[in-house]
């Protein structure tokens, strides 16, 4: 059966008279995204006068009949919602904010078929089932821990994906790096797939663009504190990034290249850095404006145990000199 959902019925208003049909129900559904409605327009969801119209360029004038459904939702039968323990940091009717520790995958892939987060939401919160990626609207590395905002509603997602690409999310991270800063700074530099290690990231002059703005938050015996702050979103894209600059993240295992410490460690303190198991990265901040009430929220989450140990190491280094 085909369960459908009627999202608008009715005549064309004047305003509209000769527009393009795919402009008219982008402003009469300004609820779902423009390509979205255009993919379920050439899916024969869009009617005309009753006669299903599938070109987006057509014209439609004053009067005219206009009916346009949404399609049954498209459910992912092979996820299935897990009991997975979510630390929830803000809970309404339009979104999730959740603080992901790390050690937890975001989303199935290779290797990680079930025990995700997409499935702990879909436990935490069914209805995600008929939002796309589980309402999820970005995603941290599986060792990054912090703050993520999921949709709960199709109308949340679209806006927020859309606040997403328009740069109007503030996401701002705590890091530590190997080396001594000067000063903080913007790396603009493009990313894409290594040339030849697929599964990694890399500066490319063919990629795509990737902007990170960082300032310096804490200087220690060869290691600087850092708050770094996205203006794009690509894969791994502080790490490649901090790497490309020579002040790897502490931990990294992909992008950190051998584990070069400072001379004059004592052997605890060398063991105790050393142990530090994952990137030291944190995803601190998170702002944005409420896709219903387009009021301004920020959440903060606190350091996870385990980066709040290390950052006391650091701190009880003796200043060089």
């Amino acid at each position: 059966m085909d369960e459908t959902t009627l999202l608008f019925e009715g005549p064309v208003p004047e305003a509209y008279a000769g527009a393009r049909l795919d402009v008219i129900v982008a402003q009469l559904v300004p609820e779902v995204s423009r390509s979205r409605l255009q993919a379920w327009m050439r899916e024969g969801r869009v009617r005309v006068n009753d006669v299903v119209v599938t070109r987006p360029r057509t014209a439609v004038q004053a009067g005219d009949q206009l009916r346009v459904e949404r399609p049954p939702p498209v459910r992912e039968p092979a996820l299935a919602p897990q009991p997975i323990a979510l630390d929830v940091v803000h809970e309404d009717a339009a979104l999730l904010v959740i603080h992901k520790p790390a050690g937890l995958v975001v989303h199935p892939g290779a290797g990680n078929p079930d025990g995700t987060l997409q499935n702990a939401l879909l436990h935490h919160a069914p209805e995600l089932a008929d939002v796309p990626r589980a309402g999820l609207v970005h995603r941290l590395d599986k060792e990054t821990s912090g703050l993520l905002v999921v949709a709960r509603t199709l109308a949340a997602h679209t806006r927020l994906v859309a606040a997403l690409q328009q740069r109007e999310i503030s996401r701002e991270y705590d890091a530590v790096v190997l080396g001594e800063m000067i000063s903080g700074g913007t790396i603009d530099e493009p990313m894409g797939r290594h040339a030849v290690d697929r599964k990694r990231m890399a500066v490319r002059p063919d990629g795509r663009p990737a902007v990170t703005h960082y300032r310096i938050a804490a200087r220690y015996p060869g290691f600087t504190r850092l708050r770094v702050t996205l203006e794009t979103g690509r894969t791994h894209q502080i790490r490649v990034h901090m790497a490309a600059l020579g002040y790897p993240i502490v931990g990294d295992p992909v992008y950190g290249g051998r584990r070069r410490l400072p001379a004059g460690l004592s052997a605890q303190v060398r063991e105790q850095i050393q142990g530090f198991n994952r990137q030291a990265l944190h995803a601190r901040r998170l702002g944005l404006h409420h896709p219903l009430s387009g009021e301004w929220y920020t959440w903060e989450a606190p350091w996870p145990d385990d980066l709040s140990a290390l950052i006391a190491v650091l701190e009880g280094l003796s200043p060089p000199g």
